[in-house]
């Protein structure tokens, strides 16, 4: 096992100077002038690329932009640069016990919840990037964030035209162009201070700048998106170095595959999505190699969305996911000592959401998720009812002034404030007394008043 563990830590420098090496090419592919950031770049204001003029949630223009590997270009070249800042203040109907992080106390907390770097733009007809650095408020630390490096390359097959696209990326679908999947999927802004519940599927979150992965795609005639590829781990002092955990949840055992289609078309004054997508993941938790088994996640899930331009430059979204996680977690009870019946598992987990965005400038969303999956008295320890059983509602209004690129600081500018409110009715496995505390769901109710820049 030691011999693995080396071989993994060798493979995982050899990716990261990939990642550089390929990074410095897309560097050196351009004058040394640079390239501006996507806005300036593309000549179009925030607007035109996102929902409510700011980000992530992308219209259909923003997301040919992304399949097109970030490449449009309308002008000449200036700094693919930019910088972001979230700050909020958080209210749970009742005090966290303990509190949620050091240096915070168990309520009414007021909190510089990220300051985001960004090195993004298009390098001629082929190539473009998205890069972030972010320094994290609430843990105070500095860690990589959201890496999408593409190659395209479009051609004309009889009467179709087609992009063929691949990723390197370290998030499974952070490359993706929909705001259906997890890693851009609702809620767009949160904080670190706010109770959240402990089970998801290993694809919401947990693979998340712990891995590195290379996908192909093809987007055929803007309509049909075929996608697929594999993920693996870096080694645990790079992770460490780029300011991740590389215990959690583990290291890949070889490659973990991944996959994803998606049909998207015109549908009365909108635009229609529906897609589908899966993982599966062999994983060694907590870099333990010496069980002699792995923990498998698969993944499999459906999407969809729905987004209308009004009359009035006002946009109706509709966005919605189903995972089903089913899980052999032969390494993690082996660990725990668990018993017969303590390996197989399953998890549910839906979510859908809503927005309105009058004239682009104020915006109204909401959104339900729900979270079920077997009892376990091994993975769900911490819980009462040994379930992960969570669900709530999000409820969301926010401002954006500037999305048309109307800011007095220029187009480079835009801010959006706003308020959450998100209720729990079930919460890690019941609506009254899940910890064996006395604690209920609707003490975990959050306020949470958010103010976001980017420049």
């Amino acid at each position: 096992m030691a011999g693995e563990l080396a071989r993994k830590l060798h493979l995982g420098r050899l990716t990261l100077l990939c990642v550089l090496a390929i990074t410095a090419l897309a560097l050196a592919a351009t004058p040394a002038a640079a390239v501006p950031a996507f806005a300036v770049q593309t000549g179009e204001p925030c607007q035109a690329c996102h929902v409510g003029g700011f980000g992530p949630q992308l219209t259909p223009f923003g997301r040919e932009f992304k399949l097109q590997g970030y490449t449009l270009r309308s002008n000449g070249f200036n700094l693919p640069l930019s910088i972001a800042a979230t700050a909020s203040y958080i209210r749970t109907a009742k005090a966290q016990t303990p509190p949620p992080a050091p240096g915070f106390g168990g309520n009414d907390n007021w909190a510089l919840d990220q300051v985001n770097f960004f090195f993004a733009g298009g390098f001629g007809q082929n190539f473009g990037a998205f890069i972030q650095a972010t320094y994290d408020g609430v843990a105070k630390a500095w860690n990589w964030d959201n890496l999408d490096l593409r190659a395209v390359k479009t051609a004309k097959i009889g009467s179709t035209d087609v992009t063929f696209g691949a990723s390197l990326n370290n998030a499974p679908t952070v490359q993706d162009a929909w705001n259906t999947l997890p890693a851009w999927g609702y809620p767009y802004s949160a904080s670190a201070l706010a109770p959240a519940p402990s089970a998801s599927p290993l694809m919401s979150g947990a693979l998340f700048q712990t891995t590195l992965g290379a996908t192909g795609y093809a987007w055929i005639n803007s309509e049909y998106y075929l996608e697929a590829g594999a993920y693996w781990s870096p080694g645990s002092r790079e992770l460490t170095d780029l300011g991740v955990d590389p215990t959690s949840p583990g290291a890949i055992r070889g490659a973990a595959p991944y996959g994803r289609v998606a049909f998207q078309h015109g549908l009365g004054p909108g635009t229609l999505e529906v897609g589908a997508f899966g993982m599966r993941s062999d994983i060694y938790p907590g870099l333990v190699f010496n069980t002699g088994f792995t923990d498998r996640y698969t993944d499999l899930g459906l999407d969809g969305s729905y987004i209308d331009t009004l009359g009035d430059s006002s946009v109706v979204t509709v966005n919605g996911r189903y995972i089903h996680e089913s899980q052999s977690l032969k390494a993690t009870c082996a660990l725990a000592g668990g018993g017969s019946g303590c390996a197989d598992n399953t998890l549910n987990d839906l979510h859908i959401d809503g927005s309105y965005y009058w004239r682009d400038k104020i915006g109204f969303t909401v959104a339900a998720f729900d979270t079920t999956g077997g009892a376990n008295p091994t993975i769900y320890a911490g819980n009462r009812t040994l379930a992960p059983d969570s669900s709530g509602v999000t409820f969301q209004i926010d401002g954006t002034p500037f999305g048309a690129g109307n800011s007095p600081l220029g187009k480079r500018f835009n801010t959006r404030v706003g308020v959450q409110y998100t209720a729990y009715t079930e919460f890690n496995g019941a609506a009254g007394d899940y910890d064996g505390a006395g604690r209920k769901a609707s003490d975990n109710n959050t306020l949470r008043v958010f103010a976001w820049v980017a420049y």
